[in-house]
């Protein structure tokens, strides 16, 4: 017996949404990062993109437990010498709450072009209206 192999012509992709509000970040990005990678299909396929679309909103809204408001840093270098940076996350979710959850998920999908393939599959925003009804996303149970 054959094993299956699945065709990039051949995924039939889907449209999820989720709400993010009262929702635990991590515990959050690790689901969305499994159907961003296609791994709740029966023809997953480690080296094709098999995964499907999530929208989150009300980005803003996201639960970090513990301390990790004040304590969890977002940390970047600019490439020039001594230009190590570091924006607690506090501050993170006030100006930019969707680069929180794309650093969330980005960091549990694969390094690879694939990985980077899959995170454009990723759509978030800050509020509560997103401009993909037309694709009728489905509720994603978290």
């Amino acid at each position: 017996m054959k094993s299956y192999l699945a065709r990039p012509n051949e995924i039939e992709r889907k449209w999820y949404i989720v709400d993010a509000e009262g929702k635990t970040l991590g515990r959050m990005a690790t689901q969305i990062a499994t159907v961003l990678r296609g791994k709740h299909k029966p023809e997953f396929t480690p080296h094709v993109d098999t995964g499907d679309f999530v929208v989150v909103v009300n980005a803003e809204k996201i639960v970090l437990t513990g301390k990790k408001l004040d304590q969890k840093f977002y940390t970047y270098h600019t490439g020039y010498a001594g230009g190590l940076r570091q924006i607690p996350y506090r501050k993170m979710i006030a100006e930019q709450p969707e680069k929180i959850i794309m650093s969330a998920v980005k960091g549990m999908l694969p390094k690879t072009r694939l990985g980077r393939k899959m995170l454009t599959k990723l759509k978030v925003f800050a509020g509560p209206t997103h401009k993909h009804e037309a694709q009728t996303p489905e509720e994603l149970s978290v």
